[in-house]
């Protein structure tokens, strides 16, 4: 009915149907493309069922969807069915000029080339990618001839050009947005017969010339790769530009002109680093920013944690499947077959999981996470009634569940702890807050494959059928306290329901969800051996503080604190007093000046001191007398 029994797994862990010689959306190899399978009713030779041995390959070539890292092969019940797959290396080739890249990063960049000499033939080519909705990519003038590239809108490019008959304009447009910052590879040819414009696998779009007039296209000024003439230049960037054959060195130009960066590796070879938690760093033309939907956490860094508040009795349910997925669409996603169609189960299959969140809590016991299955395999995440956590796993092939017991700590004292979890296989690695992390193995006897997970819940557990008397004992009245940054592989639930995002179908809630940050910050302290800690009671080897002149009770030590915090008090005040006082009484002194008595009604400081200095007077009176020689 069309659904394959065999596909691989690239990039982004997506699952495709083509084979090497086909292509992206075609279920076909390559014999299917050429029409010369095995059988004709079918598209591949391994499809002919025949007794021989039978053969398909070919190169798988489509870069996105590259490198193979999966391959499942279904159909293997039959008896005497025998299949071998193989899959080669990876290869990549091409030269130097195929990535030779500029980055323009105002719109007032560009570069400058020598005169375009296409008089009667053009042909250009390159590649470029951007998030900016339009731009120049290069322009060439003459007195009235010109010739132009540009991207007009998200999704068209248009070529234009005068050769003296008027202007002629190409345009393509695209059904998609061409901003997307994905390379689009544009071609660009004109001869004396006719113009065309192509644009990644778009249809050609063609002009004829005129049948008389000029053919001739005569440019004189230099050519302008990004800005030019005042108009909104080119902001992104642009690789192996070919003009008539000839690959323009834009890397070199670009090292000696501001505003245009050679390559296009952009900022995140050197700031990646700063996006946080599996926050993805995204080129921007003049900058970087972090793409957090793939983590728990928010902010511009991927580092704030999505945490909410859990009321008595509230619970929160994400379903891995979309809503409104029946029991027939499972089956036919599935490769196993039942006699009985409501327990077949879809081909969701872990044998590995990642698990992490933090919480506080006061209340036990309580569920604090749980991960349900269309089997009876499940996993949770308790806190007992005596505080401790307990990891708890069942996979099948063993009688009991496999449970992790944390018994030496307890975790319902009302302080934030984060949980982190691993299993690859039988293999289990637990760390919990900043202690070291430790190892744990399933048992021999138990599965390794999680099969068919349904949906995990926080706080509670609401599910149809069985569920572990322990869980169904810790489900009244269930979780009260915090849960932040809750991510088990790739899904966080918590962000999905406080942030809309396209998983926030999936999430279902009961009660109020607050949101809030009470149980994001895990004490940043790394504990002290039980060695080395003079206060842990286990400690045989350590030696307690005063040892032999301690104070006999914990209520005299505290007295002995107090009383002195008290003296310590008391010296203070009786310092601010004395000071205040002395301040208070201080002796109170004159001010005397010799200023001279009837400065007041003087003209001048001089006039006050010959008015009233007797010296000064008697000076003046002998000067007044005459003598005769």
């Amino acid at each position: 009915e069309g659904s394959p029994y065999t596909w691989w797994v690239g990039k982004a862990n997506e699952k495709h149907y083509y084979w090497g010689g086909s292509g992206p959306g075609i279920q076909k190899c390559a014999c299917g493309i050429e029409r010369n399978c095995t059988d004709p009713k079918y598209y591949c030779n391994c499809d002919a069922d025949y007794k021989q041995w039978r053969k398909d390959s070919g190169m798988l070539s489509y870069k996105e969807h590259l490198p193979v890292s999966q391959v499942v092969v279904g159909d293997l019940d039959r008896p005497g069915s025998e299949a071998k797959v193989s899959v080669g290396p990876v290869r990549c080739q091409g030269d130097r000029n195929y990535w030779n890249a500029a980055s323009f990063v105002t719109s007032s960049s560009y570069l400058h080339f020598s005169t375009f000499q296409g008089e009667t033939s053009a042909d250009i080519s390159f590649y470029f990618k951007t998030s900016a909705s339009d731009g120049v990519f290069l322009e060439n003038l003459g007195n009235t001839d010109f010739i132009k590239l540009e991207l007009k809108s998200a999704t068209e490019v248009s070529f234009s050009f005068d050769v003296g008959n008027g202007p002629v304009e190409i345009v393509v447009r695209s059904p998609n947005p061409l901003n997307d910052d994905q390379w689009h590879r544009v071609n660009a040819e004109r001869n004396v017969k006719q113009a065309s414009l192509q644009v990644d696998q778009l249809p050609l779009e063609v002009r004829k010339a005129p049948t008389e007039g000029h053919t001739r296209l005569e440019l004189y000024s230099q050519l302008y790769v990004g800005a030019a003439g005042g108009q909104r230049g080119f902001l992104g960037c642009i690789r192996s530009l070919r003009m008539n054959g000839v690959t323009l060195d834009l890397e070199e130009r670009a090292k000696v002109t501001p505003g245009v960066k050679p390559g296009c590796s952009g900022h995140c070879t050197s700031y990646g680093m700063y996006c946080a938690n599996g926050g993805k760093c995204v080129e921007k033309y003049n900058g970087y920013s972090c793409d957090c939907s793939k983590t728990a956490y928010d902010g511009p860094f991927c580092i704030k944690d999505v945490g909410a508040f859990f009321e008595e009795g509230m619970w929160l349910r994400y379903n891995f499947h979309s809503p409104g997925t029946s029991v027939k669409d499972l089956v036919s996603r599935t490769l196993l077959s039942s006699a009985d169609p409501e327990i077949t189960a879809p081909d969701l299959n872990l044998n590995k999981e990642e698990l992490s969140f933090s919480f506080s809590t006061t209340k036990s016991p309580c569920v604090l996470l749980y991960i349900s299955s269309y089997t009876p395999d499940f996993m949770a995440v308790l806190v007992n009634p005596t505080g401790n956590l307990q990891i708890r796993y069942n996979l099948g092939g063993t009688k009991e569940p496999y449970n992790i017991d944390i018994d030496h700590r307890n975790m319902a004292n009302g302080q934030p702890h984060t949980v982190n979890v691993t299993r690859n296989g039988r293999d289990i690695v637990l760390q919990l807050d900043h202690y070291p992390p430790t190892s744990y193995s399933l048992p021999a006897t138990s599965d390794i494959q999680f099969n068919s997970p349904k949906a995990l819940f926080l706080g509670k557990v609401i599910e149809i059928g069985k569920i572990d008397q322990d869980i169904y004992k810790y489900n009244t009245p269930g979780f009260t306290g915090c849960l932040s940054r809750v991510q088990f592989n790739q899904i966080a639930p918590l962000k999905a329901a406080l942030r809309p995002t396209n998983a926030s179908s999936h999430v279902h809630i009961q009660g109020e969800l607050v949101e809030s940050n009470c149980g994001a910050s895990p004490l940043t302290i790394p504990p002290m051996s039980a060695a080395t800690d003079p206060w842990h009671l286990d400690s045989a080897s350590a030696d307690f503080p005063y040892n032999g002149q301690a104070i006999g009770d914990g209520v005299n030590r505290n007295s002995a604190i107090i009383g002195g915090v008290i003296a310590v008090v008391i010296f203070t005040i009786l310092c601010t007093l004395v000071f205040l006082i002395r301040y208070m009484f201080r002796h109170k002194g004159t001010y005397h000046t010799n200023e001279a008595k009837g400065a007041e009604s003087a003209e001048s400081a001089d006039a006050a001191i010959m008015n009233n200095d007797p010296n000064f007077t008697e000076t003046i009176d002998e000067s007044k007398k005459e003598w005769l020689i």
